[in-house]
Parts: structure tokens; sequence; C-alpha cells
């Protein structure tokens, strides 16, 4: 290998990858850096997720979904031979910067992505595909097959207010997400 100058030391910076192939570049990059004795160059490689509780059509599950997708975070000491090497990685489109000059990330930058990713480990953040005045049918319970409309949503607690016409009048039911589906 050629010249070996670090340019700004141990930093950290975002690599541009094509978008789903965020992992897959990790773990090539991992292979390179094993095979071309790079360990003392390259320290560290994350692709940063946080993990979401997605709830559709009443079914809850927890995913892990990219923070940055197309992005994977290297640490690294900046030298040609260590950037050629990143930047030859398959699926690697660039680093972030000015031209072939690489831009770190500023510490506050990585810390608030590691930060982020760990207080996403302990309190997964709820999303659902329900609103307030959709249509929905009650598929669990007493009241399965009945068909009513979204009042309010609780989606720290995983309920739902929908009113039901029963006997002539509008009555307000308290459900589960999993226990009714669009209609």
């Amino acid at each position: 290998m050629a010249k070996q100058t670090a340019s700004y030391g141990r930093r950290w910076y975002a690599v541009h990858t094509y978008s789903g192939y965020e992992e897959n570049v990790a773990e090539s990059l991992m292979q390179r850096i094993e095979a071309l004795g790079m360990k003392d160059f390259i320290f560290n490689i994350i692709v940063p997720k946080e993990k979401k509780v997605k709830i559709k059509n009443g079914k809850r599950r927890v995913v892990e979904e990219k923070v940055f997708p197309g992005y994977v975070l290297v640490e690294m000491n900046v030298t040609d031979d260590s950037w050629y090497v990143v930047r030859n990685t398959p699926n690697v489109t660039g680093f972030i910067g000015m031209g072939n000059t690489p831009s770190p990330l500023s510490q506050a930058e990585v810390d608030a992505l590691l930060k982020r990713a760990e207080a996403t480990t302990a309190e997964p953040e709820v999303t659902i595909d329900l609103q307030v005045g959709m249509a929905v049918k009650i598929g669990d319970g007493p009241f399965k097959g009945f068909e009513g409309k979204i009042n309010e949503i609780d989606a720290t607690r995983g309920k739902a207010k929908v009113l039901v016409s029963m006997f002539g009048r509008e009555t307000p039911l308290e459900l589960d997400f999993s226990q009714m589906k669009k209609i």
C-alpha cells in the first residue's frame, strides 16, 4: 500500500450507498478491512437503526428501521489507502463531502445518532395505520362483525374508541388495535 498520512485523525464519516444495500455494504467493508489489513485505519462501521412498533391490520409488531436510508457511518483515519478501500467497496457511491474530500461528522452529530439508537432499544416508537373518522370492522370480542368509525385513538395504550350503531343510536366501544380492521 502507498502512503498512509492521516488528514483528520480518527473521525466518523457518512458513506453514501445505494438504498437498501446498507447492511450489504457494512458486511463487505468489514471483509475488505480484514483482507486488506486496514484495521489500523478503519475502526467501526454502523448502519444506524431504530426500533418502532408498527400496527397494521390490527397486528402489532416491532420492526427495525434505518435512521438514514442510503447511508453507513464509518469511523476511520482518512488516508489514500483507507479512502480507496471504502470508496471502492461494492454499492458505495461515495463519501459525504466536497468532491473527493470526505467531510467528517461532528462529535455532537455522532453522539446524537448513537444515543438515538440506544434509546429506541428500550421504548420503541408506535406508528399506526388507523385515523380518527376511519371506518373499521370489529374482528374480535363480543362485538365481532360490527362496523363503526374511530372516534379517538390512544397510541400509547394501543386502544381506540369506536362508535358502533346499536339499537338505533351510536355506542362508544373501547377496543384494542388488534380487535379491528380497516374497511
